[in-house]
């Protein structure tokens, strides 16, 4: 039995790309299936958090247990449905996260007993590719039973492992891993001219 899930992060709607996020091509793969892939290489138990009629085609799938609340619904849903202690979480428009940076994080989260294992880069936290334990998920449903979806405001009053930049680049993780697609241009800019 693994001691690890992973989960994407895919329910969420983008008006600026004109489509779904999860559904965008990047070198002739959707984001969708490049995030799959990468997290399927660190443990078998992987799904994707999101509407089951869209992405069941995909593998397995966690819907929310609270719906249009963005990510800190999503990591609830993740939780509550995992049978392991140790809950990977990738957002899907984080393409450049690389394997190894995602091996990393899970490394220094078996080492510690930390609630969330989770980057801070560029002066701020990196909540949608961390790992949290179990113990988050009651956190989690509290603060969306207040109304709040903050999900760094929930580091401080549990145990966290923060991996500081420094840190990161130590391993040559760079800031530039976690650029995230957000509109067109930035798929544009993600999108090497062919010659």
């Amino acid at each position: 039995m693994p001691d690890l899930s992973a989960f994407v992060l895919a329910g969420g709607r983008s008006s600026r790309m004109g489509t779904d996020k999860a559904f965008l091509q990047l070198d002739g793969r959707t984001l969708l299936a490049r995030a799959l892939d990468r997290l399927h290489a660190l443990t078998p138990e992987v799904r994707t958090v999101g509407p089951a009629a869209k992405f069941a085609a995909y593998g397995p799938v966690v819907e929310d247990v609270y719906a249009d609340r963005g990510p800190l619904a999503g990591i609830h849903a993740a939780l509550s449905a995992s049978a392991t202690e140790l809950n990977l979480i990738l957002a899907v428009d984080l393409p450049f996260v690389s394997a190894a940076l995602l091996r990393f994080i899970v490394e220094e989260a078996r080492a510690c007993d930390a609630v969330v294992t989770v980057p801070r880069i560029a002066g701020g936290y990196q909540p949608l590719c961390a790992v949290y334990r179990g113990a988050f998920a009651p956190l989690a449903a509290a603060a969306l039973e207040a109304g709040k979806n903050k999900i760094d405001a929930l580091f401080a009053v549990t145990s966290t492992r923060v991996l500081e930049e420094s840190e990161l680049s130590r391993f040559a993780f760079s800031a530039a891993m976690f650029e995230n697609l957000n509109t067109p241009e930035d798929l544009r800019r993600a999108i090497p001219e062919k010659p």
